[in-house]
């Protein structure tokens, strides 16, 4: 009998690290996603360096985006009749945004502090959802808290600067 015990107890511990493993994995690839899909707009918000800065005052606004005409202030910069930022809760009609041009194209981001914290939108989610993965896969509930109150704060920041 003495095998039957340490046959089960090393099997506890093989579903034990199996569950750490796959749970870390999971919160692991929380996270990249929320900061793959944070960088796709974060990069031009964050490295201007080269790139055309300016204010788009906006026009028109459909159900999608928003257009108007955009006036350099970096140098380099051209100016341009209308180019298109997504419409967000924020962007209004009739208001002038400072903006960064999305290289080869006539689309445009946020910039400023606004536009940074707006970029790391999708990261503070993740934050949130993988704290839930670290607090019951993990079981690490101090690190779930820390994770899921650095969201709340990002998602916080961005909607009280925006």
């Amino acid at each position: 009998m003495p095998f039957a015990v340490s046959s089960s107890q090393g099997t506890v511990a093989a579903l034990r690290f199996g569950r750490l493993v796959a749970m870390g994995s999971v919160a692991a690839l929380i996270m990249i996603a929320g900061v793959w899909g944070s960088w796709g707009t974060a990069q031009y918000v964050m490295l201007t360096k080269g790139r055309e800065r300016g204010t788009i005052e906006v026009t028109r606004c459909g159900p999608d985006t928003c257009s108007g005409p955009f006036t350099p202030l970096s140098a380099g910069a051209r100016a341009r009749g209308g180019v298109v930022i997504d419409r967000t809760v924020t962007v209004e009609r009739g208001k002038t945004y400072a903006v960064v041009v999305k290289p080869g194209s006539d689309v445009v981001v946020r910039s400023g502090p606004a536009g940074i914290l707006y970029a790391w939108v999708p990261l503070g989610g993740a934050l949130l959802l993988a704290s839930v993965v670290v607090a019951g896969g993990l079981r690490l509930v101090r690190a779930a808290w820390v994770l899921a109150g650095a969201g709340a704060v990002l998602l916080a920041a961005a909607f009280a600067m925006l």
